[in-house]
């Protein structure tokens, strides 16, 4: 079969590699109908993800059809339509039965992409198949489910739960891009006063504002800090999201937090950051930190096959498998491409 190879820092080939099978009685093999590239996968290409080794296949997203299955794997079978988790999660474990699925004690977590091969080719094996993937409702868009299998859920975990988001807040969004935006969307269930997103790329913005922001910050001025305080008269907001993962977007976060507010970590950091704990102290602040554990699919599936989520509108480019290299420099090329979202399908 084809699929995307990652062979170091810069270094990505479209080649052949082996049809993955069932190794184990809890696995299905999944062939790829549509994936995606996600954020973290341009973190895997800077090298700043030590676990992804050269020769791995990356890709963590995506929908398919349900080639074979193990002995054990009792809810799914060959034909059946299928979402697939970017987390895998055994169920059983101590860490599963909190619902803590990114740390799966039996070799689950983020491992598709990461440790073990992932979706971006044209067929994946899937570990603990019963619980790491969902049925596709029948009639449903295809291209927006691809959207839950990752971005969705972290922006809503991550950023919109774990920051606490209630009816009244002010929330500032660190980075427009694909995961910021998607806080933006899943923060609304909340019906926040404010959502506050700050990036450098104008286009970005632009989208944030006919997503649902009720101001944008262009940050290539330097005084981000300045004009989001000004907009609080001063106070700060009740919840930062940073959703970049670079330390100067944290540092901004820390800057802008109002007393008693959340800084709520979304984005994959490579290097380490600043913490300003001298000035944190003394301000009640709360910062979380945290993978995504894909627990909230169940419904934000419900929320998008009702139509009151609706995340088709983060894809801007679309490309066929074979062309996943041009996919990688289009996304690679956001600012200038305009991308958000790439779908690429096999069919």
């Amino acid at each position: 079969m084809k699929a995307l190879v990652y062979h170091g820092p810069g270094q990505r080939t479209w080649e052949d590699k082996p049809r993955p099978t069932v190794e184990k009685p809890t696995d299905a093999v999944v062939k790829i109908a549509r994936t995606t590239i996600c954020g973290t996968d341009l973190h895997i290409m800077k090298g700043d993800l030590p676990t992804v080794t050269s020769g791995r296949i990356l890709g963590h997203e995506g929908v398919g059809v349900v080639e074979a299955v193990g002995a054990a794997v009792s809810t799914f079978k060959a034909g059946d339509r299928v979402l697939i988790s970017c987390i895998t999660s055994c169920g059983k474990c101590e860490a599963c039965r909190k619902g803590m699925y990114s740390h799966c004690g039996r070799g689950g977590g983020w491992i598709l992409g990461n440790v073990i091969d992932g979706t971006q080719a044209e067929y994946v094996r899937i570990p603990f198949a019963d619980t790491s993937l969902y049925r596709v409702p029948k009639g449903s868009d295809e291209d927006a489910l691809v959207m839950l299998s990752d971005i969705l859920p972290t922006g809503f975990e991550c950023g919109v739960l774990k920051g606490q988001i209630k009816p009244g807040d002010t929330v500032a969004i660190i980075g427009a891009g694909p995961v910021g935006l998607a806080v933006l969307l899943t923060a609304q269930f909340y019906s926040p006063a404010e959502i506050i997103l700050v990036d450098v790329d104008a286009n970005r913005l632009e989208v944030a504002r006919q997503f649902g922001a009720t101001n944008t910050v262009d940050s290539r001025d330097g005084k981000a800090v300045e004009t989001v305080r000004g907009l609080t008269e001063g106070r700060g907001v009740d919840v930062a999201v940073e959703a970049v993962g670079l330390p100067v977007t944290f540092e901004m976060c820390e800057d802008i937090v109002a007393a008693g507010g959340v800084i709520a970590n979304v984005g994959v950091h490579g290097k380490g950051v600043e913490l300003k704990l001298e000035k944190l102290w003394a301000h009640n602040i709360t910062i979380t930190t945290g993978l995504v554990d894909t627990v909230s699919i169940p419904m934000l599936l419900k929320s998008v096959v009702s139509g009151k989520l609706q995340p088709r509108k983060l894809i801007t480019h679309e490309f066929m498998l074979e062309e996943f290299m041009k996919a990688y420099d289009a996304f690679g090329n956001a600012a200038k491409e305009k991308a958000l979202k790439v779908i690429v399908r096999a069919v």
